[in-house]
């Protein structure tokens, strides 16, 4: 009987864990940084699912540009994502640390987005991106 309570006990929690990383609300944390060493990175990324951390150029209209890096997402909370750099960012250059959805591509785990494509592309809960923008150093 007692092992029986600790394993119901565990798969209680592991559901419990599962549920919660599924019903978090999607956000990005990051600040400004330096980015001359090649990496962007976010303190923290909350994905209801697996995805991916996108980082699109951007400017003073907000609007995304192209995916200069990219880095993998799991469920739940994910902190210090770092995303290596695809080309030079320059001091005062504006990046959008977005997050996307691993759906729609021919293969799991390998980022297939192209801008405005479907594949991997941005989640929008309640129509809003979930983003942040920063400024390289």
């Amino acid at each position: 009987m007692k092992i029986l309570t600790s394993t119901a006990i565990a798969l209680t929690l592991t559901a419990g864990a599962v549920f919660a990383a599924a019903h978090a609300t999607p956000m990005v944390e990051a600040a400004d940084q330096d980015m001359s060493g090649g990496i962007v990175t976010a303190d923290k990324v909350m994905a209801g699912e697996n995805g991916w951390l996108v980082v699109h150029r951007t400017d003073a209209d907000m609007k995304p540009g192209p995916v200069v890096a990219y880095a993998p997402l799991r469920a739940g909370e994910n902190t210090d994502v770092a995303a290596i750099l695809q080309e030079d960012v320059a001091s005062g250059d504006m990046l959008m640390l977005m997050v996307h959805a691993e759906k729609g591509g021919m293969e799991t785990g390998v980022f297939e987005y192209t801008l405005g494509a479907k594949e991997d592309g941005p989640i929008k809960p309640e129509g809003e991106l979930v983003m942040k923008v920063v400024t390289a150093e």
